[in-house]
């Protein structure tokens, strides 16, 4: 249960609220109380003043100071407060007690001031009811030359400490009550938050390699869920699509293996149904079986090298070399497959051109193209071979004069397996290129490897155009 994100997420939010609460009500306690405090200081001083104003009175009214003391204390009647008046020497003229019993007392004498009064707190001294007390006193003038007396006023905090208690009981019932509300409020904000995280897992558990079709619901294709399952949705389809070209390349292969594989059997069972044969009968079967186990052989070889390029485990030996003597030398190779059909292979002029790249590949790039023009070119035909450079990039350009493509297959032509005209009559093997639609899809990933790319550039009745762009290096 504590592992689950949705009792994490409220465990985070009340500890947080927790802290905001603790840290606010703490700032709410002191501020009240330092409030409070200096609201029974403005009281003190205000009772002082009254008191020496009405003392003052007293006296100017005609009455000795023992008389205006006792009349000011009276007059000036304020329950919670203690009033005493005193001579200089500290010596009690008048003085009247708080409703607590509380009593006003000096403090060292030579710690009150002349102009103002002085407030303290004795904390070992308290009230009957076990508060301590607030102090305050003053020096009172009565005339500019006359005598000077002592007004002491006291007053305990029982109401600062009432207002602070009532303050801490209502923080003791709101804040565990706030907290409640919120971690109820934040369990069912995570559980409706993380609803479609719930809903996604359920629908991601159910998909398999045979159901790869299925994606994730989208509640708001804006929020950060929405895009993870937009994400997860897209990695779905990535798969998808890979899983189907799997399977496609396996059906793929294993049409085209059947046919090789059909013929050898055929042969070999033709050749054994009798006890003897001619040697030349051995023979032809002998060659028919090489035949079809060679490019059986080849067929393999290239299902591997993709297979490898698809891992990522088909290295890339990267060396120096002259693209156009590579371009030359399988130029010529081309030329004597090509002759049996009459095909005339031409070279256009080309300079000296270094490159660095894996030569093997380049040579087979290079062998796939010229194998499939000769293919799918009548004979007496012509096949051109160009390499130029503009700006810093090397064009190979392979034009025939063979029957062209359909449009319809332009599209598809680089893809695994794929042949346009599935009635076309397959040309016979030459040993380069098993004739099962994969020369095309090597080449292209010998250019991309490469950083470069390979495109049809033009496809009619009078023929097509490959061009390879590699990038200089």
């Amino acid at each position: 249960m504590i592992d689950s994100v949705r009792t994490k997420l409220t465990l985070w939010y009340i500890g947080v609220l927790a802290v905001a609460l603790v840290v606010f009500s703490l700032g709410v306690y002191a501020l009240l109380s330092k409030a409070l405090n200096l609201r029974l200081d403005a009281a003190l001083r205000t009772t002082i003043a009254a008191a020496a104003a009405s003392l003052t009175h007293e006296i100017d009214e005609g009455e000795t100071i023992a008389q205006a003391a006792h009349s000011m204390v009276q007059d000036l009647f304020i329950p919670q407060q203690a009033l005493a008046v005193f001579d200089t020497e500290g010596r009690l003229l008048a003085e009247r007690h708080a409703h607590d019993q509380s009593q006003a007392r000096l403090p060292k004498l030579s710690l009150i001031p002349g102009d103002h009064p002085l407030l303290y707190t004795m904390r070992n001294v308290k009230s009957a009811n076990g508060i301590p007390l607030r102090f305050a006193v003053q020096r009172i003038q009565i005339a500019p030359h006359g005598p000077t007396y002592l007004v002491a006023i006291c007053q305990s905090f029982e109401t600062v400490n009432e207002q602070l208690v009532a303050l801490r009981q209502v923080f003791y019932v709101t804040v565990p009550l706030a907290l409640l509300l919120a971690g109820m409020g934040g369990w069912l904000l995570a559980h409706k938050s993380l609803a479609p995280v719930v809903t996604m897992s359920d629908t991601a558990s159910r998909i398999s390699a045979e159901n790869l079709d299925h994606r994730l619901p989208v509640a708001n294709p804006r929020d950060e869920l929405g895009r993870l399952a937009i994400t997860f949705n897209d990695l779905l389809a990535r798969l998808n699509a890979a899983f189907a070209q799997q399977r496609q390349f396996m059906a793929d292969a294993s049409h085209e293996m059947r046919t090789p594989l059909h013929v050898v059997r055929t042969a070999a069972v033709v050749t054994l149904e009798q006890t003897h044969r001619e040697e030349e009968e051995y023979r032809d079967a002998l060659v028919m079986i090489n035949e079809q186990a060679t490019r059986l052989t080849q067929m393999v070889e290239e299902m591997f090298t993709l297979a490898r390029a698809d891992a990522g485990r088909r290295p890339i030996d990267q060396r120096d070399f002259y693209l156009d003597e590579l371009v030359a030398q399988t130029a010529r190779a081309a030329a004597i497959l090509a002759a049996s059909k009459g095909i005339t292979v031409q070279l256009a002029q080309t300079r000296e051109t270094l490159y660095r790249g894996d030569e093997n590949l380049m040579r087979q790039l290079l062998l796939n193209l010229l194998d499939n023009a000769i293919k799918y070119t009548p004979d007496g035909g012509r096949i051109n071979l160009k390499l130029d450079r503009k700006d810093n990039t090397h064009i190979i350009t392979v034009d025939d004069t063979g029957t062209g493509i359909p449009e319809e297959a332009q599209a598809h032509i680089f893809e695994r397996f794929y042949r346009g005209d599935k009635a076309r009559k397959r040309a016979a093997f030459n040993g380069h290129g098993s004739g099962a639609g994969l020369g095309l899809s090597i080449a292209r990933w010998v250019a991309q490897a490469h950083g470069g790319n390979i495109n049809l550039e033009r496809s009619a009745s009078s023929g097509s155009t490959f061009v390879v762009r590699l990038p200089s290096n």
